[in-house]
């Protein structure tokens, strides 16, 4: 277990902690800084992928991510029993402690996040959804699944009303977490102006996704690269990496505050090989405003 010093989530400072299995991390506002054979490497490769290409990518998303769910069934992701300690709003925003909290997890894949949450909190109903029709099927046969705790159904975030499975205002937290990244740059707005008609005033939406030269981006073939900080996998699936500029022009331009938002470095040490990954991922919390009178 890593403490922090909370005081300065909004301080243009970093803050270093250690972390449970060794490795460090540290947050703050300042982006990682590239190694100089790490800048050329990223330097050279400027050719993009075809426009046929991307039209096609862009059209095949959700059989891509099908198939991603069809190949690793609910194997390729860990549990992520973390959020509640990185996201104390959780926990926070309550007015007393047993009151029941609803949630939103905004691509909840194969329930990695769902179902530490309801285990671990028994006051919380949510709301989950999922791009991919077989990664919603997976979370609907996994034991925890209960009606009266979730409510699972697949949604495209771009173009589905939310607002036909969750009534308006009536969200108090939305976790956006490691789904963003995958849609395209285009369309990311869409995905929060949806999100935004579910959220009470005055709640949150807690977001972690890829930051600026993640290892994942620095290892990235030529012949990947879809745009600015924008690239595909062999298996057709999208990743974006996030600078904080542009995750906070993005929610600010669809009406949230920002709350906090900053970059979380974080070295991971593969001892049995003697190697030291850099991961980069950004960490944000946006609020909707109170009504205005």
């Amino acid at each position: 277990m890593f403490q922090e010093n909370s005081s300065a989530n909004c301080l243009n400072i970093i803050t270093t902690t250690s972390t449970e299995d060794g490795a460090f991390q540290k947050k703050g506002h300042s982006a990682r800084v590239l190694s100089p054979e790490e800048a050329e490497r990223l330097a050279k490769d400027q050719v993009l992928v075809s426009e046929f290409k991307q039209l096609k990518l862009e059209k095949e998303a959700q059989k891509n991510w099908d198939l991603f769910y069809k190949r690793n069934s609910t194997n390729f992701f860990k549990d992520r029993h973390w959020t509640t300690r990185e996201f104390e709003e959780l926990k926070a925003c309550r007015e007393f402690a047993d009151q029941k909290l609803t949630i939103l997890e905004a691509g909840c894949g194969v329930g990695n996040c769902l179902f530490p949450l309801l285990e671990e909190d028994l006051n919380i109903f949510a709301y989950a959804c999922d791009f991919s029709p077989r990664a919603v099927e997976y979370v609907k046969k996994n034991a925890l699944y209960s009606t009266e705790r979730c409510k699972v159904f697949q949604c495209d975030l771009t173009k589905d009303d939310l607002l036909e499975n969750i009534p308006a205002d009536s969200v108090d937290v939305v976790m956006l977490i490691f789904v963003l990244s995958a849609i395209h740059p285009d369309k990311m707005h869409l995905v929060l102006k949806n999100i935004y008609k579910v959220l009470r005033p005055g709640k949150c939406v807690l977001f972690r996704d890829y930051g600026l030269y993640d290892h994942a981006m620095l290892r990235f073939k030529s012949g990947s690269k879809l745009g600015e900080n924008f690239y595909v996998r062999q298996d057709g699936t999208r990743s974006y990496f996030f600078t904080e500029e542009f995750l906070s022009q993005l929610f600010k331009a669809e009406g949230y505050e920002q709350v906090v938002n900053e970059y979380v470095q974080r070295e991971t040490v593969n001892r049995k090989e003697d190697l030291r990954v850099p991961r980069v991922f950004l960490q944000s919390k946006f609020q909707k405003p109170f009504n205005k009178t």
